[in-house]
C-alpha cells in the first residue's frame, strides 16, 4: 500500500524566520525554550513540545499552519501537527 503525501504540504511556502534569535513568544515573555520550530507557511518561530509553553504547536492550531521544520543546524525533517506525523 502506497503512503499518501500529507495534504498540508500544499501550504508550504518559501519562508524566512521572522525571529531567528528565538521563539517569538518566549522572547516577549522572558521564558526559556528547548528547541525551535519554523512554520513553513508564514515563518513564525516557536518553541518545541519539549519547551514549557509549546508555542510552535499553539501557532499551528491558532493560525491553521500545521507544517514545521526544526530551526536547528543539521536537522532536515518536517512535522505536521494536524496529523501528528512526519510530513
Amino acid at each position: 500500500m502506497a503512503i499518501e503525501p500529507d495534504p498540508h504540504l500544499a501550504m508550504v511556502r518559501p519562508v524566512t524566520p521572522r525571529s531567528p534569535e528565538g521563539c517569538e513568544e518566549c522572547l516577549r515573555l522572558g521564558s526559556p525554550w528547548v528547541h525551535l520550530r519554523l512554520c513553513l507557511t508564514c515563518g513564525h518561530v516557536g518553541c518545541c513540545d519539549s519547551s514549557p509553553l509549546k508555542h510552535a504547536r499553539a501557532h499551528a492550531y491558532a493560525d491553521q499552519h500545521p507544517i514545521v521544520e526544526p530551526l536547528e543546524p543539521g536537522e532536515t525533517w518536517r512535522w505536521c501537527y494536524a496529523h501528528e506525523a512526519m510530513a
